[in-house]
């Protein structure tokens, strides 16, 4: 298990940009969720930059410690991309209902605007940047390392779903309860079928394309503020 040290970086890391952020700008941690997704690509650059290290150490490249390779059948690929998209979704639809009452439900703290250059440097770099650190973390570094076939499910799916609670960050248990149930689902099929098929290429596609999805609609909202207003009313 000592293999599995790193798994809660990401929720260390965090926390701390919104609480320390907050701070420094002398503004409430809810206030600054809007910029969760600068967050996320940031941490997201410094957990890439841990794990080609963490890879050096071990003698291996990223891709080896990951075991990224090509080959993989366009079948398997379109239907594990599917089940991943319908099980986010079912994931947030869930949570919404379990915790709001309400299905769909969207949170208006996710798709909050923030400066329309930055909304368009994101959608270049979130989608990539997350799908190579996350699951370069919890599949490669996490599943790959401990060698209890229930533990390699469990504790990396709980690590990184427990990350999603915190970006952005909103100080209110429901919300936070309301990202675990969001994520819990997807984040255990990515390790079952990482622990299985030892090929992160179809989660990591899935994963892109939900973030892509993702910063796609930051990006809208950010360019016509308006959409957002419109949004945060119906909800």
């Amino acid at each position: 298990m000592k293999k599995s040290v790193l798994l809660p970086v990401r929720s260390v890391l965090f926390l701390l940009i919104f609480i320390v952020g907050a701070a420094v700008v002398s503004k409430q941690v809810s206030e600054i969720s809007s910029w969760w997704s600068i967050a996320a690509t940031a941490v997201n650059i410094l957990t890439v930059a841990l794990l080609l290290v963490c890879a050096k150490r071990r003698g291996q490249t990223y891709f080896e410690m990951v075991n990224l390779r090509r080959g993989t059948p366009k079948k398997e690929l379109i239907i594990m991309v599917v089940i991943s998209l319908a099980v986010a979704s079912g994931g947030m639809n869930l949570a919404g209902l379990i915790c709001y009452g309400k299905m769909p439900y969207y949170p208006g703290a996710i798709v909050e605007p923030i400066p329309l250059w930055l909304a368009v440097i994101n959608m270049l770099l979130l989608p990539v940047t997350t799908a190579l650190a996350e699951d370069g973390l919890y599949l490669g570094y996490g599943v790959n390392g401990i060698k209890n076939d229930k533990a390699a499910v469990i504790v990396p799916a709980f690590f990184y779903t427990l990350q999603h609670c915190f970006i952005p960050l909103v100080p209110e248990a429901r919300f936070i309860i309301y990202r675990f149930i969001s994520f819990l689902p997807l984040t255990v099929i990515f390790c079952i079928y990482y622990r299985r098929k030892r090929n992160p290429l179809p989660v990591m596609i899935a994963h892109t394309l939900l973030d892509l999805a993702t910063a796609s609609i930051i990006l809208v909202t950010s360019a016509d503020p308006s959409i957002y207003e419109k949004w945060m009313s119906a909800v």
